[in-house]
């Protein structure tokens, strides 16, 4: 349903048809990650490689409810929503469990990368196409109506050549409407915009109205993040960095970067909402910036992420049962080593 202002509300409740995939062709691998919503596995759909996120039901009703419309938010927003800076949706199904299936991206997460680097920084050119990457993945979320709420290194996954950045996880994705009250405190305590606070601490639930701009503010601590990998708000734990982000107007240091660099970050993460840029213009000043660079003399070798040397976990019980009951129409037996049909896994 469209509201007023152009963005539209979820009243889904059903997957749309057309994205339901068939658990009895998907083949699960290795788990190659894990967060407090759900696990996510390499895997294998009518022969492409993709990765499966499981998510967790919960263990009380309501945690099943609230886990059941995070699931069909981001199913809905993925469905509706394609670019090469976001995570190409493949399908989902909530039978047996609820899944989403995505392209599989090898290259790892952004955090992993700036971690491995360390105590290097990337070169500003570097920074900067990954900081495009993202800002360009954003300004399509927000043409859509679409605020992201978690953006940060850890939603964010490299290709396999580490040349490219797209954005994963849109659970805490919402619409956004002119009447609609949001929860405050969403996404992750270090980049959180200060408006999802209050001068008096929030009761649990109690509503805010905010607006896409806290995704500017974010995307300003991950791009100073990407100049200096270096954890911003440094010597702070999550809750020390939002309060004095929030209630002291503390940002990291943008002294040290070049006058346009610093002018970007300080206009994206200013106190006001409405002082930041929108996305289109964070590109072109973005843009502008790396024209002025020097042609790079070399670049940084990548570190490439092959699922060849990944460690599986050891053969259970019943492994050649599990894989003598797989559709062998679908996959040879070469192709599926070390995957099991997701059907009698969950």
């Amino acid at each position: 349903m469209e509201s007023g202002n152009g963005f539209f509300a979820i009243e889904e409740t059903r997957l749309d048809p057309k994205w339901l995939i068939d658990p009895k062709l998907l083949f699960v691998g290795p788990k190659i990650g894990e967060g407090a919503h759900a696990k996510v596995y390499e895997g294998k759909y009518k022969n492409q490689n993709v990765a499966v996120k499981v998510m967790h039901k919960g263990d009380s009703p309501e945690e099943v409810a609230k886990r059941e419309g995070r699931f069909m938010r981001e199913v809905t927003m993925l469905a509706r929503v394609q670019h090469k800076n976001l995570v190409k949706f493949i399908g989902a199904c909530k039978e047996p469990v609820m899944v989403v299936v995505t392209e599989l991206l090898l290259g790892g997460s952004l955090r992993k990368y700036l971690i491995n680097m360390r105590p290097r920084s990337l070169e500003p050119r570097v920074a900067v196409g990954f900081a495009l990457d993202i800002a360009r993945a954003m300004e399509c979320l927000h043409s859509h109506g679409i605020i992201h709420r978690d953006l940060k290194p850890e939603n964010m996954l490299l290709t396999a050549d580490q040349r490219t950045v797209k954005l994963v996880d849109l659970g805490l994705a919402r619409e956004e409407t002119l009447t609609e009250m949001m929860t405050a405190e969403t996404g992750t305590y270090r980049w959180m915009a200060p408006e999802l606070y209050s001068t008096v601490t929030l009761r649990h639930g109690e509503k805010k109205h905010y607006n896409h701009k806290v995704d500017v503010y974010s995307f300003a601590i991950v791009l100073w993040e990407l100049l200096h990998n270096r954890l911003p708000f440094e010597g702070m734990s999550n809750l020390q960095a939002a309060y004095a982000a929030a209630f002291k107007n503390t940002r990291p240091s943008a002294d040290d970067l070049p006058e346009e660099l610093s002018m970007i970050l300080t206009s994206c993460w200013q106190e006001d909402p409405n002082s930041r840029p929108n996305f289109s213009q964070i590109i072109q000043m973005l843009l502008h910036y790396i024209s002025t660079l020097s042609p790079p003399e070399h670049m940084i070798p990548s570190r490439t992420f092959s699922s060849e040397n990944a460690v599986l976990p050891p053969e259970s019980p019943g492994t050649s049962s599990l894989m003598a009951a797989r559709d062998d129409t679908t996959s040879t037996g070469r192709e599926n080593k070390g995957f099991f049909c997701f059907g009698q896994c969950f």
